[in-house]
């Protein structure tokens, strides 16, 4: 018991996920992400703080399931962020549905839009997240647990570099 608690998910350690995100009503996969992701626990978040609180104490080969109200980690709807303009306005390369981009507002604030719909000569872009309002279950998979190195502490994880040439 003592090498479980030893490995465990804790501030310092070094952990590796692969996660799933399903809808709460009909089970269709909405995320997922199957190269694992890391972190140092306590140093930085991958996920939102509801759910890394979920995996203080768990061990490798141990499953997450948490059921979400995304509300509470993207705050309420907001039918505001739903614009619909006319196509010609729109550069060709964001008449797609699912093509997400940046867009500036008069304060200088960079928001992330999502096209939604494509309809005769309207596009229609939402800038809420596209879990907002919904209930979600997270599936996540802990892959690796162990200390962290001061490497990892002082970065949050590691991260890939490309050989020098």
């Amino acid at each position: 018991m003592t090498e479980t608690k030893a490995n465990a998910i804790a501030d310092g350690k070094y952990v590796e996920i692969t996660y799933v995100v399903r809808d709460s009503k009909t089970g269709d996969v909405l995320t997922e992400i199957t190269r694992p992701l890391n972190y140092v626990h306590g140093v930085n978040e991958i996920l939102a703080p509801t759910i890394t609180r979920e995996m203080q104490g768990k061990v490798q080969g141990e499953r997450v399931d948490l059921l979400v109200d995304c509300t509470e980690i993207y705050g309420p709807r907001d039918e505001s962020l739903v614009i619909t303009e006319n196509a010609a306005a729109v550069p060709r390369e964001y008449r797609q549905v699912g093509r997400q981009f940046l867009m500036e507002n008069n304060l200088g604030r960079m928001k992330s839009f999502l096209v939604t719909k494509v309809e005769g000569d309207s596009i229609t872009f939402d800038g809420n997240n596209p879990l907002c309002g919904r209930e979600v279950v997270y599936q996540v998979k802990v892959l690796l647990v162990r200390d962290a190195t001061a490497e990892e502490k002082q970065y949050g994880g590691t991260f890939e570099t490309t050989p020098e040439e």
